[in-house]
């Protein structure tokens, strides 16, 4: 009995002993915030270095910007010749396809050769023209994007062709430094890639970790906590990114078939087994719109999301428990519906944040039943289930 008591306090002295250390870092052009829970600060400092080491590889290797990476390889060569490329990219652009399949090219990493068309850093101010966004969006399908899995390489079909990993690249990042640290013996953390969220163990009152989910109309402010185990929350949302143009607000969502940003939506959250597969849904929901996208989400196992239209509406797919008719609801629409007629631009809008009632189903192990990123993950990492996106 003595003996039972002693291993007892010595387990509970262990867990106090442990601390949470923060860091935060700018990585691939956006803010990375990095949570661990270790031994001591300088322990957890070291876990967080390894990250950001990790994060700077990956972004070597899928950038479209760096002219020496493979992904840039790959787009020079487009209409010449194959690229024999990492067989990390290679599945990584392989998982990608088997997203545009399952969304019949409306998420599509071909999408790329638009970039020069819609700029969002404020330099154009006129609409791109009709023959310009056609001859672009002509460029853009994922089927031209030729795999060789003999030999690794990657071809773009038609010359002009492009890709790139903007809608899934962090994510992707955040999902391959959580796989890292925990190789390495991090049991716990969170790793938020500027709203890609990869959350792993639990906090050091052995809870479960509370994630904020941005007011879509007020990003300063939260208007829910979503306890998270073994998972990971990514939000998209129209107020990230966006210019405006004769009045008329533009997101940085593009709907790859018109070559037009997507209206309709504010935010998408999606609940994901990763973030690398959250980070594809939440663009392929904003762009499907809230029926299909419901649609989709709902014929997916272990995926759930919750979708803001623009005039403040909730709808969550429906394994993601949300009672409309609590009073937190009720007030949260009525607010919304109030500043919304008062004021339109959303960086206005000022609300309270409701203590909303989301209760998701928990997920005890750690494992993607997601079949058609199984299958073309198969193989990868020694063939381990989920390949390169972070699965265990």
């Amino acid at each position: 009995m003595i003996k039972k008591l002693f291993l007892f306090l010595t387990v509970i002295s262990f867990n106090f002993a442990q601390e949470i250390v923060k860091d935060t870092a700018l990585l691939m052009g956006s803010r990375f915030d990095f949570t661990v829970v270790s031994d001591s600060k300088s322990e957890g400092q070291k876990f967080i270095s390894m990250a950001i080491d990790e994060i700077s590889r990956i972004e070597k290797l899928i950038s479209s910007w760096d002219i020496n990476s493979q992904t840039s390889q790959i787009n020079r060569m487009a209409g010449i010749e194959p690229v024999i490329v990492d067989k990390e990219l290679f599945y990584l652009i392989q998982r990608s396809k088997k997203i545009s399949e399952l969304t019949n090219g409306l998420y599509d990493i071909s999408y790329a050769s638009l970039d020069q068309i819609w700029k969002f850093d404020g330099s154009i101010t006129t609409l791109p023209s009709e023959d310009v966004l056609k001859k672009s969006i002509s460029k853009i399908n994922y089927e031209d994007i030729i795999l060789d899995d003999k030999n690794y390489s990657v071809f773009l079909k038609n010359e002009g062709m492009k890709i790139g990993f903007g809608s899934i690249g962090k994510g992707y990042a955040a999902d391959k430094a959580k796989e890292l640290l925990i190789q390495n013996g991090v049991q716990s953390g969170i790793i938020n890639a500027s709203g890609d969220i990869a959350a792993w163990g639990h906090q050091l009152n052995g809870e479960e970790w509370l994630i904020a989910i941005k007011n879509p109309f007020n990003k300063n402010k939260i208007f829910s906590w979503l306890p998270i185990e073994n998972k990971s929350i990514v939000t998209s949302g129209d107020y990230e990114k966006f210019i405006m143009i004769e009045g008329e607000r533009f997101s940085h969502i593009i709907n790859p078939k018109t070559g037009y940003p997507v209206k309709g939506l504010t935010s998408v959250s999606v609940i994901a087994p990763t973030a690398e597969i959250g980070d594809a849904l939440a663009t392929a929901v904003f762009i499907l719109g809230k029926n299909d996208g419901l649609k989709l989400i709902n014929s997916l196992p272990e995926i759930e999301c919750l979708i803001v239209d623009s005039d403040g509406e909730f709808y969550p797919s429906d394994n993601l428990a949300f009672k409309k008719d609590s009073n937190n609801y009720k007030n949260l629409k009525k607010s919304l519906s109030k500043t919304l007629t008062r004021v339109k631009e959303y960086e206005k809008v000022y609300i309270n944040d409701p203590d909303m009632d989301l209760n998701p189903r928990k997920v005890n192990k750690f494992e993607t039943n997601f079949q058609v990123y199984r299958e073309s993950a198969s193989g990868a990492n020694g063939g381990k289930s989920g390949g390169g996106c972070g699965c265990n």
